[in-house]
């Protein structure tokens, strides 16, 4: 027997699950390294909000009278309860908090979903999943506990506290050209967190993480 005919050729599903380990603990590590330390942020400034500022009064949102101006007429922190989503759609309905309780968990799965198809496989994108799972998880904390935390309504059922899940807001910025595109707003962008920023940055990482992806896989072609 040849030297050539003692080589034993490794099987053709090696290469393919080594790669995926190593992909595994790559994003294990962005996961400890990056989604961990933001969902942390996140908790803790929207916890910090919540102790320092009074809790609106029934049927309003925010405490806006009591905003905390770091930077006068451009940067305050205030404590705004959002139930619906960007810019504040559905918030205030009674089926806000349900629907948008069960998007992020749908989003999970698809994410689950994509992940096991390849389509996170570019560095970007896994950068961008990690930021997007931080926002998925932040914000879905705050929906799940905040309610019960609520001075109102105490002696409510498990599911009317569930239902006043909320979201808690506390960026606010003054953009100059805001205010052209929505006068009522006075320049004032919709309130944000920590976790909104994780979840719009994603969104810009896997639009990029996608187009060189797919550069890649034209050159390979």
């Amino acid at each position: 027997m040849t030297h050539e005919q003692k080589r034993v050729s490794p099987p053709s599903e090696a290469i393919p699950h080594g790669r995926e380990a190593i992909l595994k603990l790559e994003f294990s590590r962005l996961l400890l390294f990056l989604t961990l330390p933001l969902y942390i942020l996140d908790q803790a400034t929207k916890a910090w909000t919540v102790s320092h500022f009074s809790e609106p009064p029934p049927g309003h949102f925010s405490s806006y009278d009591l905003a905390w101006k770091i930077i006068p007429d451009w940067f305050h922190w205030i404590r705004v309860h959002n139930q619906g989503v960007a810019f504040g759609l559905g918030n205030g309905t009674s089926w806000a908090p349900i629907v948008f309780l069960c998007v992020p968990i749908i989003a999970l799965v698809l994410i689950r979903v994509f992940w096991k198809k390849g389509v996170f496989d570019h560095i970007v994108s896994k950068f961008a999943v990690a930021l997007l799972l931080c926002g998925i998880f932040g914000n879905l904390t705050d929906r799940l506990v905040q309610g019960f935390l609520l001075d109102h309504p105490k002696n409510g059922s498990f599911w009317e506290r569930l239902s006043e899940g909320y979201v808690v807001d506390f960026i606010s910025v003054k953009l100059p050209f805001y205010e052209k595109i929505v006068p009522r707003s006075g320049g004032w962008w919709p309130t944000f967190n920590v976790a909104d920023s994780c979840i719009c940055i994603a969104a810009v990482l896997l639009f990029i993480g996608g187009m060189m992806d797919e550069k890649a896989k034209a050159k390979a072609a």
